[in-house]
């Protein structure tokens, strides 16, 4: 399992940027990334960073080796994808009334589940 350091430095040279432009990009002090080699960023720096490369910050701490963010968008078994993304955006009302976010929740999993999806394939 790659530190988070060594993930960072990966997504960096994949990049073409040093990790001391990228410090400076960020606004962190010089050698911060290489303090991560000894102590686990903060949440705040953690997303920064995430955001930044784009990946997951589970990516970063080696949770997994899936870079992407987690995502709305589903594939299911025989290959059509589904967009669930903006489902509480979309005027979703039952017997004339708004559904909670919690009900909501609800109706997405169970069209992930009757599309034979789980969260895991989601991700």
């Amino acid at each position: 399992m790659f530190s988070t350091f060594e993930k960072i430095k990966e997504l960096a040279k994949k990049r073409g940027i040093a990790l001391s432009k990228l410090e400076e990009t960020l606004g962190y002090s010089t050698n911060y990334f290489y303090s991560l080699k000894k102590k686990a960023p903060n949440s705040e720096r953690l997303q920064e960073i995430a955001e930044y490369f784009n990946v997951s910050t589970d990516y970063l701490l080696g949770r997994t080796d899936n870079p992407n963010v987690a995502s709305e968008i589903v594939t299911t078994a025989d290959g059509r994808t589904v967009d669930l993304s903006n489902l509480r955006e979309r005027v979703v009302l039952f017997d004339g009334k708004p559904l909670s976010d919690e009900d909501v929740d609800k109706i997405a999993q169970i069209i992930k589940l009757s599309l034979g999806v789980s969260d895991i394939e989601s991700e």
